[in-house]
């Protein structure tokens, strides 16, 4: 299949590389034409506009976008509909936010353009090991274009979940889900990495855990990656990003009146993670002193 690909960033450059083994066509733009000139090398044809790329589709056309969510995203839209025509398919593959999808779905469908939104994990390693596809939009629209979700996914790896909205609806919870498992690991080694007098190596016990263990994974083989490289982390900083899909989930929560403690403390702990120094960890310091006399440490 010949298909258009916008936006060539880290995860946007491997899934046309991994599109481009399986044998199909890609057309790739990206707004820079450095960017574009990488992925001819690899083997693409390149778009130097928009309607240059759609120009270069076969009808009906199909056009994965990988973009950041929100006015990316929206801009990357409302540009490329008036170049398209009745038939033709987009498939949004970022991390949109399931409602912004669900009305995008219903404006294109007026058009008579088909939409997918695509909740897509796998991270830097979906080129080699594929990428989990979680699929919102028309059924019988699928059959058509389910040859691109087979080449990009590893066997059993994409899955058609719902109408539109419900792709990126279940790739939210995916990543609410992924905070707590990642701040549950966190705990665990710090407790471990605090513990001195044992000395523990933190990789030999990664590795061991994923031999048998009931909470072996691929984040723990990923730790014993990390620890490999750096036994102390002593050269991370602790500053933890979020990307959005954590407060979604948590808001979602909060609206089906779902108690989600361990998803919504995560993403606080990441909050927390961007303080030099927690102006409430100083406040509980000084009521202890007051009630109780506890000792507070002083700044130097």
């Amino acid at each position: 299949m010949r298909i258009g690909f916008i936006g060539l960033g880290r995860m946007g450059m491997n899934m046309v590389q991994r599109l481009l083994s399986s044998g199909h066509e890609i057309v790739a733009y990206s707004r820079t034409s450095e960017t574009v000139k990488k992925a001819e090398d690899k083997g693409a044809v390149g778009a130097l506009s928009l309607q240059d790329l759609v120009d270069k589709l076969q009808k009906p056309r199909l056009i994965w976008f990988m973009v950041p969510a929100g006015d990316a995203t929206e801009e990357t839209i409302n540009k490329i509909v008036p170049l398209l025509e009745d038939g033709d398919i987009l498939v949004d593959g970022g991390n949109s936010f399931y409602k912004d999808s669900i009305r995008r779905a219903e404006e294109l469908k007026k058009r008579k353009i088909a939409f997918f939104d695509v909740g897509t994990s796998g991270g830097i390693w979906g080129l080699k090991k594929g990428y989990c596809l979680m699929i919102g939009g028309e059924k019988n629209v699928l059959r058509g274009v389910e040859p691109i979700f087979k080449a990009l996914s590893p066997e059993n790896g994409y899955a058609h979940v719902g109408p539109n909205g419900a792709g990126h609806f279940v790739k939210m919870v995916h990543n609410g889900i992924e905070y707590a498992l990642l701040q549950g690991y966190a705990e665990g080694f710090e407790i471990m990495n605090a513990k001195k007098e044992f000395n523990l190596d933190l990789q030999k016990i990664t590795n061991l855990w994923n031999h048998g263990s009931v909470i072996r994974s691929w984040l723990l083989e990923l730790a014993e990656n990390a620890f490999s490289k750096d036994p102390t982390l002593s050269s991370i900083s602790g500053f933890v990003e979020d990307s959005g899909e954590g407060r979604w989930t948590v808001a979602e929560a909060i609206e089906q009146n779902i108690p989600a403690p361990l998803i919504t403390l995560s993403l606080l702990e990441r909050f927390h993670s961007r303080q030099d120094e927690s102006f409430s960890a100083k406040v509980i310091a000084a009521l202890r002193n007051e009630f109780g006399g506890h000792a507070v440490k002083k700044v130097e």
